[in-house]
């Protein structure tokens, strides 16, 4: 019994300088000269290779006529299977990171009567993008890169390269570079929910492209649509927050995130309602189509 503690013990320690104590995490702060990616120039360079590489991809397959997938191996599984542990790994991050800011700044919170879910939704005006909830939020940021890979595998596979895929990719990336830029209001809930879902599908995706067994129902756009909706819920408490608590730091970036937010959830829930159309009509084309073979092979 004794052991067994130890060794829990052990683990949570270990866990703890990981996720919260490393000098990496403590130490960090947001900055052109000490972060990689932190520009306004690299992120502007980064979406204009990655839409030109992908749709020159497209371009060449079509131009080839190619029909058949493109052989990838393992890697969209490895791919999978990596963003899935990364959104873990980062969801525990953030979680424990802001449970110890919530623990370290509590004495400061009952001065000003602010509670640990307000300081969730709107972070107090000046807050600088320094320390450990900052750091989670650096990483997330940078998931987004490797994220992006997915569309080339979906392009050599499939032969398939949607508007919307590009539009949701390109504006995540932007939102995750503001909630750094102008230490934005919101982000840590937004990345709890983010990397919670994502490591929900990607590990779903691992499942089936190992082979195991799939469900019928649509379960990445389901699980995303739990996604808006909890992200609706928390804008509107920012909004509440802003007007009642005297002001959330970066709300201008706020503002334009959500606009963002809104252009992205209008083009899922158009492409979440064509697709269940087109199911259903195809479902019930194959259930007319059997009432007519049954019918003929009764005449």
């Amino acid at each position: 019994m004794s052991q067994t503690y130890s060794m829990l013990e052990f683990t949570k320690e270990n866990l703890n300088y990981w996720l919260l104590d490393h000098p990496s995490i403590v130490s960090f702060r947001w900055s052109p000269a000490l972060s990689w990616g932190a520009t306004w120039w690299f992120l502007i360079s980064a979406i204009f290779f990655y839409i030109s590489i992908t749709v020159t991809i497209h371009v060449i397959l079509k131009l080839c006529r190619r029909l058949r997938p493109v052989p990838l191996g393992p890697l969209p599984a490895i791919h999978s299977l990596s963003m899935s542990l990364i959104s873990l790994t980062i969801f525990f991050g953030m979680f424990f990171s802001a449970e110890a800011e919530v623990r370290d700044t509590r004495w400061l919170w009952k001065r000003t009567r602010t509670t640990p879910f307000e300081w969730l939704l709107c972070f107090p005006l000046g807050i600088r993008p320094s320390g450990r909830v900052f750091f989670w939020s650096y990483a997330f940021y940078l998931s987004r890169y490797l994220h992006m890979i997915r569309t080339i595998f979906i392009v050599l596979t499939e032969r398939k390269l949607s508007f919307f895929r590009l539009f949701n990719n390109s504006i995540i990336l932007i939102m995750s570079y503001l909630w750094l830029e102008f230490s934005q209001s919101l982000q840590v809930l937004a990345i709890l929910f983010s990397t919670l879902v994502c490591s929900v599908v990607y590990g779903y995706r691992f499942w089936t492209q190992i082979g195991l067994p799939s469900k019928t129902f649509k379960f990445s756009g389901n699980f995303h649509m739990v996604l808006f909706g909890c992200n609706l819920a928390c804008h509107v408490g920012v909004l509440l927050l802003h007007y009642s608590r005297g002001g959330c730091n970066g709300i201008g970036a706020w503002v334009f995130n959500s606009f963002l937010n809104v252009l992205i959830l209008w083009h899922f829930l158009k492409s979440y309602v064509d697709t269940n159309c087109q199911r259903k009509d195809a479902s019930s084309k194959r259930e007319d189509d059997s009432a007519k073979g049954t019918s003929a092979h009764d005449n």
